[in-house]
């Protein structure tokens, strides 16, 4: 539809001429309005109305608010009942192995790059360089010894060290006190202490560590009360001291794995665990460093913080 203008310098009607800009900005202004107008229809019906799921959330919305003030006060008791606990594990430990109760990873704690925060900026890289020096000669010294195992392990007289737990499900934070001189937990003196201490439960089963010939099945009240002692081959032997009840046989074979009794406290024991030995032509090797086969590198080495923090032994 054509519009029209009334020209008063010559009297009359002119028709008028709509520019390409005046279009376009009449198209943005619609635009513009029609958005505006489509955003305030949406948030009046946000506002008003509810979809299942928005009623739904509402709801359980609701629900937790309601229930957050008693959560909150049951979360503050936890926490004082777990407080508690530590303190009263805290002076267990203490008074059982002269040491503090073990953290959930001791190694957590250590940094592996103790004085790199003291290095100048431009010795960075040189620090860098020695630290890649060390790792690549400590990495070159393992292959070397894989390498020498492997041919032991090709040697048609090699035996197998017994390598594995002789207790099921054993963590880090069961482990005690290992070989070297420990308080004695009777006489509070210092003395030699030849096996590994493995905190476990009353009745816990004992299983041999690797693949043998029972040689000893000693039934005492005294020193190391019950023991079964495990000839492995090439030198080896494992004891296991202070059971409670055995079912190792003098002279029968055993596979590794196969139940030898169970944890107990006989003889001079101060707590139930189980005193595990490793020797080999009577010289007394230190039994944590036989656990790796059976356990993650992560708990080996928690498993070695432990047993020589600790001070004090069980028996």
């Amino acid at each position: 539809m054509s519009q029209y203008e009334y020209d008063r310098e010559d009297f009359r009607f002119r028709k008028t001429r709509t520019s390409v800009w005046a279009v376009i900005r009449k198209i943005l202004m619609f635009f513009v309005a029609t958005l505006s107008l489509a955003l305030v229809y949406y948030v009046i019906f946000a506002l008003v109305f509810s979809t299942d799921a928005e009623q739904k959330l509402k709801d359980e919305n609701r629900m937790f608010e309601s229930e957050f003030p008693e959560l909150q006060k049951k979360e503050e008791l936890l926490s004082d009942v777990i407080e508690g606990l530590k303190m009263k594990d805290d002076r267990i430990y203490t008074e059982i192995f002269n040491t503090s109760a073990p953290n959930m990873d001791p190694m957590s704690s250590l940094d592996f790059f103790v004085g790199l925060d003291s290095v100048p900026d431009g010795d960075i890289v040189r620090y860098a360089e020695k630290k890649l020096d060390v790792m690549t000669g400590a990495a070159g010294r393992v292959e070397d010894n894989f390498r020498r195992i492997m041919a032991a392990m090709q040697d048609s007289a090699f035996v197998m060290p017994p390598m594995h737990k002789p207790i099921e499900n054993f963590s880090f934070a069961q482990t005690g006190a290992s070989v070297g001189e420990k308080i004695n937990p009777f006489y509070k003196v210092s003395i030699m202490h030849n096996g590994l201490d493995m905190i476990a439960p009353a009745g816990e089963p004992v299983y041999a560590a690797a693949d043998g010939v029972v040689s000893e099945v000693i039934r005492s009240r005294k020193g190391l009360g019950n023991v079964v002692v495990v000839d492995h081959g090439n030198g080896y032997f494992t004891r296991y001291a202070h059971l409670a009840d055995m079912e190792a046989v003098k002279g029968r074979k055993v596979r590794r794995g196969t139940r030898l009794g169970y944890v107990g406290v006989s003889g001079n024991s101060f707590a139930p665990h189980l005193h595990y030995e490793v020797l080999r032509d009577t010289v007394v090797l230190d039994p944590v460093n036989h656990l790796f086969a059976s356990v993650t590198p992560e708990e080996y080495v928690n498993m070695l913080v432990m047993s020589v923090s600790t001070g004090q032994s069980l028996d």
